[in-house]
């Protein structure tokens, strides 16, 4: 257990569509905490490449699956992110969405979540917020779980889906609704932070 005084720090792990980013918003604001998404800071990084990302849906449309190609091609996007997402968890008292995190923090100043949801209910919640066909959200995210977890291996030696010892908690999110995930997140959280 993390001593009180000790800044809160809580990373939110899985692939796309598994509810990190729902979960991670709902925990720090009702922990009072900073929320950091992973993928918010690679959209910086697409700005300043002159991208216009927009939306929960931008990684699914064109000008997002052009910027994840060209991700694929420079593994300094993602150290980069990673980096910078380091620099903001010592700082503390935050909740950070990142795919990578967990592996690269010391497991016992900060308590390491991983979703996981099958990939048909995954498809499923992608194609419902972006407006997809399933079969089209099914063939992105499949894209985007190789390609990813590609760069993350070449990148770190990280094994995303299989190695789960940096985690404290794996949530199969597939039959829960979010309210019951999010209920199990918050209580596992304040146990272990006494908060």
């Amino acid at each position: 257990m993390i001593d009180m005084r000790e800044k809160v720090v809580v990373c939110i792990s899985g692939f796309a569509a598994t509810g990190k980013s729902t979960v991670g918003r709902r925990l720090a604001k009702n922990l009072g905490l900073r929320y950091i998404s992973g993928g918010d800071a690679l959209k910086s990084i697409a700005v300043e490449m002159g991208y216009r990302p927009g939306g929960k849906d931008w990684w699914e449309r064109e000008q997002g699956l052009k910027f994840l190609a060209k991700r694929g091609e420079d593994p300094s996007f993602d150290r980069r992110v990673d980096e910078k997402l380091m620099e903001m968890a010592l700082e503390g008292d935050v909740v950070i969405d990142s795919w990578v995190l967990p592996w690269l923090l010391d497991r016992e100043r900060s308590y390491n979540i991983w979703l996981n949801a099958s990939e048909e209910a995954r498809a499923e919640r992608m194609a419902r917020r972006s407006g997809l066909s399933r079969k089209k959200a099914l063939e992105i995210l499949r894209q985007r779980d190789r390609e990813s977890s590609e760069i993350y291996k070449k990148l770190y030696g990280i094994e995303l889906g299989r190695d789960f010892k940096p985690f404290h908690l794996v949530v199969d999110t597939t039959l829960l609704s979010e309210e019951q995930v999010y209920r199990v997140v918050e209580g596992c959280v304040r146990r272990f932070f006494r908060i």
